[in-house]
């Protein structure tokens, strides 16, 4: 007879501190009603520690430093890393057809996956200016603040399953399918893999080193931030984006009601002020 899981039970107190130090960190609002989420993504690691519960987790929480290893542990087991290969499909289109055409040819074009979880999206970014662009200069950077999905994006192996959403041409140009040890898994191959890096950072940190961009995709994240978090978080990457850069979001989210520069061209899609120079 199967067991049903059982977690141990994280009190309102022990809650409270744990997603107030989630928001501090991250910018992510867990609302009270996602307590099991949490007892759910920690139990392994209480266990791990020989904890016995909650109050003896929030006491050893309170004893580390902000960039302590517990708390790394911690961001990594509470983000959420969902995503999957040409994911929202008419970004990508519009990616071709109107932001390529449309670039400033003076450089390279520079496209930022910010919470690129485990590379998906940043992959699919690739194959389509690898397709879109032979012959011109193009960088894409994949950031994420969970160290476990950075060291999973640069690896670029996924189950065999992640194929089903890539067009025919590309996942025979762009993939290698795994054999032996890697069998049922499929990998990005090493020639655009050296198009793409990957690194830590947090959306609520300093970003400055990362340059300008002409297209930043910001997707499936501001959903879990409450509105002041969305708002700063607007304003600074605004200024991020080179004159006529577009800032490009999920269907489901918007930046109504949020005062910026931007544009919105489509719904999901805004564009700064200014036109790129030709």
């Amino acid at each position: 007879m199967l067991q049903a899981l059982t977690y141990r039970e994280i009190g309102p107190a022990e809650f409270t501190y744990i997603t107030g130090l989630l928001h501090r960190e991250t910018g992510i609002r867990l609302a009270p009603g996602k307590e099991a989420l949490v007892a759910g993504r920690l139990d392994k690691r209480l266990r791990n520690l020989g904890m016995a519960d909650y109050p003896e987790y929030v006491h050893y929480l309170r004893t580390q430093p902000a960039s302590s290893p517990e708390m790394v542990q911690l961001i990594n087991l509470l983000t959420t890393n969902e995503t999957f290969f040409f994911r929202e499909q008419q970004h990508f289109q519009f990616l071709r057809d109107v932001v390529v055409p449309d670039r400033d040819r003076a450089r390279p074009l520079r496209l930022w996956s910010a919470a690129s979880s485990t590379g998906e999206e940043a992959y699919t970014a690739a194959m389509v200016l690898s397709d879109a662009l032979p012959d011109a200069p193009w960088e894409i950077v994949g950031t994420d603040i969970s160290s476990r999905v950075v060291d999973n994006a640069r690896l670029g192996i996924y189950p065999i399953t992640a194929a089903a959403k890539i067009p025919r041409p590309m996942l025979r140009k762009y993939c290698m399918r795994g054999r032996e040890e890697y069998d049922g898994t499929m990998a990005v191959n090493r020639r655009l893999r050296a198009r793409v890096s990957f690194r830590q950072d947090n959306l609520m940190g300093q970003l400055g080193h990362l340059g300008r961009f002409d297209v930043i995709f910001l997707r499936n994240v501001m959903i879990y931030f409450d509105p002041e978090t969305k708002r700063e978080l607007v304003l600074r990457l605004q200024d991020m984006l080179h004159p006529g850069g577009y800032l490009i979001v999920s269907h489901s989210e918007s930046l109504n009601g949020i005062p910026s520069r931007l544009q919105m061209i489509e719904p999901s899609i805004y564009r700064t002020s200014g036109q790129p120079r030709g």
